[in-house]
């Protein structure tokens, strides 16, 4: 399981909010295969963005993977709201 959140998005309504990240949340499982297939991309993106070690090629492509599909969540998420300099999605998976 995991939670998405909408962080940093002045003044929206809490139903607005909420579809915006129910269109993220969609789209990155449908491009990663679904809540494993997100967890697993997550968790690789994560490792390489902390690491300082070399990562194994499988994780490499995970991480881009998790990094193509989460500019395209963010492009469905802020469609009908618009970007703003500050506004971001936050995924947390849950343990």
């Amino acid at each position: 399981m995991y939670t998405v959140t909408l962080q940093d998005y002045p003044q929206l309504p809490e139903e607005l909010r909420l579809q915006a990240e129910r269109r993220y949340a969609r789209t990155l499982e449908k491009a990663l295969g679904g809540t494993e297939g997100l967890a697993a991309a997550y968790k690789a993106w994560s490792w390489a963005e902390e690491s300082l070690d070399e990562i194994s090629e499988e994780d490499r492509s995970l991480a881009l993977r998790w990094q193509r599909a989460a500019i395209k969540a963010a492009q469905e998420g802020f469609a009908a709201l618009g970007e703003t300099d500050t506004a971001y999605f936050e995924v947390r998976l849950e343990r």
